[in-house]
């Protein structure tokens, strides 16, 4: 245990991931760095997961500019291994995740104590990561963007990803009836052992609208859940029943163009939305309570987090080429 550790020296130096200059994957590196010290309101983490994210991309290749240079990686889950000043309601050796801020693909890293959330013992650290970040996205896209309703048909794209499996399975035990969209024949198994009734496979069809509206007596869906972005809005728009709700929660394929507002009075008066996970984490409560709502499904075995795969921190070049070129399923992480 942690508790029975010495004293963390801080002369020592740290692996980490650290951005000197903006670009493709072959600009993450293994640094050595000082170890880091807490500051006041601050959490010491002994990191044991990351999480890797797209929105690390992102700011890998300076979409998203933070000065450099910079350690990459918002969320992780560790043990605390140090407290800063006036720090309450956590202790040394306390297990504890969070989806920000930047610092998680490190040994150690820093964390504002009202960032963290506490991690129950029946999650995993594995499961830790995989529910926090993308298991707190999807229940605020379900209960939040679009509150779903028993009945409701929904769309949901990328449905074999990280994001799309929680949120395929959050749909379905909320009584909706998922249409998920996928690439290949093993992400289609995936996306129905999540729940998914119906999957089309897009590389396969050249409407996938049309696709979407045949399953659906020509009325269409709900409620479009779209993180690709670019390639499918279109689609997901015009796959919108009438007052429907397109949620654009992500840009895998590249941002959407401008969209004119007239476009949503001629799709039936639809409704668009561009939420993102830290305006429903505003407050430490908030955080801690859907972060609970989200761990005690996965503790209860109700919803059941993929770890695509492992990768040591030194592989986080590999990590990001995997993630986008669209050949993982679930979850990616990586380990100190």
């Amino acid at each position: 245990m942690l508790r029975d550790c010495p004293e963390p020296r801080h002369d020592r130096r740290v692996r980490a991931i650290q951005i000197t200059e903006t670009g493709g994957p072959e600009v993450l590196t293994v640094a050595e760095l000082p170890d880091p010290k807490p500051g006041p309101g601050e959490l010491l983490i002994e990191v044991a997961v990351a999480g890797v994210n797209y929105i690390d991309t992102y700011q890998r290749q300076g979409i998203y500019p933070i000065p450099l240079p910079f350690v990459l990686g918002m969320e992780g889950c560790g043990r605390v291994r140090e407290l800063g000043e006036g720090v309450e309601g956590f202790a040394i050796g306390d297990r504890v995740a969070w989806p920000e801020p930047l610092g998680s693909y490190a040994e150690l890293a820093v964390v504002p104590a009202e960032g963290a959330a506490p991690v129950p013992d029946g999650v995993s650290d594995d499961d830790a990561v995989g529910a926090m970040l993308q298991g707190m996205t999807a229940h605020f896209l379900v209960h939040d963007s679009y509150p779903v309703q028993a009945g409701d048909d929904v769309l949901i794209h990328a449905a074999a990803g990280g994001v799309g499996l929680l949120l395929t399975q959050m749909a379905t035990a909320l009584g909706a009836r998922v249409i998920a969209t996928v690439s290949t024949a093993e992400k289609d198994a995936l996306a129905r052992a999540a729940g998914a009734a119906e999957v089309i496979r897009y590389t396969e069809v050249d409407d996938l609208a049309a696709e979407v509206r045949a399953l659906t007596d020509g009325v269409g869906v709900a409620a479009a859940y779209d993180g690709v972005g670019k390639t499918t809005f279109d689609a997901s728009l015009a796959s919108l029943r009438r007052r429907g709700t397109l949620v654009l929660f992500g840009a895998s394929s590249g941002p959407v163009p401008p969209v004119d507002p007239q476009r949503l009075n001629a799709a039936g008066s639809v409704f668009l939305t561009r939420p993102k996970l830290y305006d429903h984490i505003v407050t430490q409560e908030e955080l801690t309570t859907r972060a609970a709502a989200v761990y005690a499904e996965v503790a209860a075995g109700r919803l059941d987090v993929r770890i695509g795969h492992r990768y040591p921190l030194a592989e986080a070049r590999a990590a990001h080429e995997d993630l986008q070129s669209r050949r993982t399923t679930g979850k990616l992480i990586l380990f100190p």
